[in-house]
């Protein structure tokens, strides 16, 4: 049985706990705010940038560009597959960095699964930023980049202009035919989604998603709208390719880091709840153990009283 010093002792060690909790919860709070302001703001450029590369697709017949072009492989070949995948560089943040990771093993898996039906050599390799999901996949066995990747903080323009000149490094130089974005979608406050992007080729698709996702006209795509493109729409779209690539990277990080801290948040109030209802079941057990304290020091009061009375 607990004495009353080991009660005392834990519940200082709780309302310490419960501190901590909530101080943490405040700062995920901050940079939440912050990330959802910096997604509003970059929401007008990404709009924009989708809805030309939407306009050139329909309106042009042929595009001479890599990033437009999906080459098809036929029994023996490898498919050079790049994943670049975005989790947390801290944990305590519930299961935010687990469900990235879970998403990451799941294509990877489906990917090896579809092209070994079709006779097809998968050749994949993993590009994780977050120390978390790193080691995690590392542990599982992955082919995972040796090279560290450098610690994410609050999203930067410059930080997604140089991941994106990266993923086009690879893609361009050392021959990867497809390149992946793995993150995490803040779809609300209580709803986080991986989600799985492919970057290049240029999966329209996907931008039409990213389009709809931003409320742009679906309705007006189709049909020349009389636009030219000047030096010609190669020189165009390449452009466009590479103000895709850093927006798209652009959003993934900031949605990453908000859903990171609002899951954080979560977690955070969810451990000073649980502090505060240990709080109160430890004082009812300090205020028991007290009283029985209290109780054992009158009885032996008495019972010393009724012996010095009974000499």
């Amino acid at each position: 049985m607990e004495t009353l010093n080991d009660v005392k002792k834990r519940i200082k060690s709780v309302q310490g706990i419960s501190q901590m909790t909530s101080a943490m919860q405040l700062v995920s709070a901050a940079k939440k705010r912050r990330a959802v302001a910096y997604l509003d703001d970059m929401m007008p450029f990404v709009r924009n940038c989708v809805d030309t590369m939407s306009d050139i697709r329909f309106n042009t017949e042929t595009i001479d560009n890599p990033f437009f072009t999906l080459e098809q492989k036929v029994t023996g070949q490898t498919w050079k597959i790049a994943y670049f995948v975005i989790g947390g560089d801290q944990g305590l943040a519930g299961a935010y960095n687990n469900n990235i990771v879970k998403a990451c093993e799941e294509h990877v898996r489906m990917k090896i699964l579809e092209n070994s039906a079709k006779g097809i050599i998968t050749d994949y390799k993993l590009y994780v930023f977050g120390k978390v999901a790193r080691e995690r996949l590392v542990h599982l066995g992955y082919n995972v980049d040796p090279v560290p990747t450098e610690p994410l903080s609050e999203p930067q323009y410059y930080t997604a202009q140089s991941l994106s000149g990266f993923i086009k490094q690879k893609f361009l130089i050392e021959g990867f035919d497809l390149v992946y974005l793995i993150y995490t979608r803040l779809e609300s406050a209580l709803n986080m989604k991986p989600v799985v992007v492919r970057l290049a080729p240029v999966d329209f698709k996907s931008i039409d998603n990213v389009r709809a996702d931003l409320g742009c006209d679906m309705t007006e795509d189709e049909g020349n709208h009389g636009i030219s493109y000047y030096p010609d729409v190669n020189d165009v779209f390449s452009f466009l390719v590479d103000s895709y690539l850093s927006a798209m990277v652009y959003g993934a990080l900031i949605e990453s880091y908000a859903s990171e801290q609002t899951a954080r948040f979560a977690a955070m109030d969810n451990a000073t709840n649980s502090a505060d209802d240990m709080m109160k079941v430890l004082e009812l057990k300090f205020n028991r153990a007290r009283q029985a304290k209290i109780t054992n020091e009158l009885t032996e009061i008495i019972n010393g009283a009724n012996q010095v009375n009974n000499l």
